[in-house]
């Protein structure tokens, strides 16, 4: 009787350290996957992060103030929008930032389409000093 314990014990055993083996051995094998994840980064359905800043003639803050206000919203409400920002320094209250996160590329192509993104954006240029100041941003940890 205790033979027979033994020999299932042991039948019992060896498959299920066949099967950890296995297990652990896939996943050193799927350590070359997350270096996919890298090349995967590059591919257009990468969020889109931004910081923009634009400096704006005093005298046509106001008028822009009014803009956002009407703005933000509809840009809210897009799906492929997960965050938007439209801020002012503390220090420069006439340099506005933007801070914009998009699901993709698709969705800020889409975005800029939208008949009230043109007609914001044109208000933006017309209002503003220089040429805006775009960064790229990339998330650390996803």
């Amino acid at each position: 009787m205790k033979t027979t314990r033994i020999v299932t014990v042991v039948a019992l055993l060896v498959p299920s350290a066949w099967a950890a083996h296995a297990l652990w051995g896939q996943q050193a094998t799927n350590a070359p996957a997350n270096e996919n994840r890298k090349e995967q980064s590059t591919m257009s359905n990468e969020k889109v992060i931004m910081l923009i800043e634009a400096k704006l003639q005093p005298q046509r803050r106001e008028e822009l103030v009014e803009a956002v206000r009407q703005y933000l919203p509809l840009v809210r409400a897009e799906s492929g929008v997960e965050a938007f920002y439209i801020t002012a320094r503390k220090d420069d209250p006439n340099t506005l930032v933007f801070y914009e996160i998009y699901r993709s590329q698709a969705a800020q192509d889409f975005h800029l389409q939208q008949d009230f993104t043109k007609k914001f954006l044109t208000t933006l240029k017309s209002a503003q000093i220089g040429d805006r100041v775009r960064t790229n941003l990339v998330e650390l940890a996803p």
